[in-house]
């Protein structure tokens, strides 16, 4: 018994309506990989001298709730995660959605996450869950899987699950095979892989409290940056990172008319590289690339999902 927690694990979410008030119901059963969301307290050495060369007790220190969600990218529950990470879409379509999200907002909504262990049984809920980062990579093969930074207000343990029955979700992973990367609108030739992060870059209000939590979690500044692995066999972006100007790139996937996700980083700017041969094989180069606000499209990026949910 508890050989196999892992495989027994999962995880539900809501969306608040109160910061760090888990709501009565509303939640979904999230599809993840992994979770490193948990609270953690630190214990803070004595400093105190006069009393031999052993240490006095230690204080504990504040405590933190935070950590990692890996979440694959699909068709219906990463819109709940976009969300959290963009703010709520503006949603077209009658059967067929679109549901369209933009950064820049300034209201971001909390969310309730509970990770259970049911047979041990541990269900500890996260309340003021805000999503400080989401990034993912793009390669030739492999599971198409994206990471969600949270940042908490705190923790509650407790034997039985406060998120009664969750709604599942119809699940439809995207792949790699079903990926594209296009410059200004033309496909992007020489790709190895594509690294992309977008960050809230979340301030913890942490005013002096009782129970130890923070007040809350506010957005900053917002940044859209990531990587991009380059088979030299040309000077396209190069010419532009000499240069010095602006493109486009967006990344997508696609596995109908109706179902689609896609990012548009509307102006991007890349550094120049340096250009190293390492070896008789092919030579590459990586561009460690920054996007910017985009006067004209109103916003620094914007995503597109295409199913059939009615609304997030």
């Amino acid at each position: 018994m508890g050989r196999a927690q892992g495989a027994r694990s999962q995880l539900a979410a809501a969306f608040e309506t109160t910061y760090g008030t888990a709501p009565a119901s509303g939640f979904f059963k999230m599809p993840f990989a992994r979770s490193s969301l948990g609270a953690e307290q630190p214990l803070l050495n004595s400093e105190l001298l006069g009393y031999g060369r052993d240490p006095l007790a230690p204080v504990k220190d504040v405590v933190t709730s935070d950590g990692d969600v890996e979440i694959p990218i699909d068709a219906e529950a990463f819109g709940f995660w976009l969300k959290a990470a963009f703010g709520a879409p503006t949603t077209t379509g009658t059967t067929n959605k679109t549901h369209t999200f933009t950064s820049g907002s300034w209201s971001l909504p909390s969310m309730s996450i509970e990770v259970a262990l049911p047979e041990i049984p541990r269900y500890a809920m996260y309340t003021g869950c805000v999503v400080d980062e989401l990034n993912w990579t793009m390669e030739r093969s492999g599971l198409l899987t994206a990471t969600a930074k949270l940042v908490a207000q705190g923790e509650n343990v407790a034997t039985t699950t406060a998120a009664g029955t969750p709604t599942a979700w119809n699940l439809q992973r995207f792949g790699h095979f079903n990926g594209s990367i296009l410059r200004n609108g033309t496909a992007l030739g020489n790709i190895v892989s594509a690294d992309v992060t977008y960050s809230n870059n979340i301030d913890r209000i942490e005013t002096i409290r009782a129970d130890g939590k923070i007040d809350g979690a506010d957005p900053s500044l917002a940044a859209m940056t990531g990587r991009i692995d380059v088979r030299f066999a040309d000077t396209v972006l190069m010419d532009q990172a000499i240069a010095g100007g602006a493109s486009s790139l967006e990344f997508s996937w696609s596995l109908s008319a109706n179902v689609s996700l896609k990012f548009t980083a509307h102006k991007v700017y890349l550094p120049r590289p340096k250009v190293e041969i390492q070896g008789p094989q092919g030579v590459q180069a990586s561009f460690d690339w920054q996007a910017a606000l985009d006067s004209g499209a109103g916003q620094m990026c914007t995503i597109v999902l295409k199913n059939q949910i009615a609304s997030y």
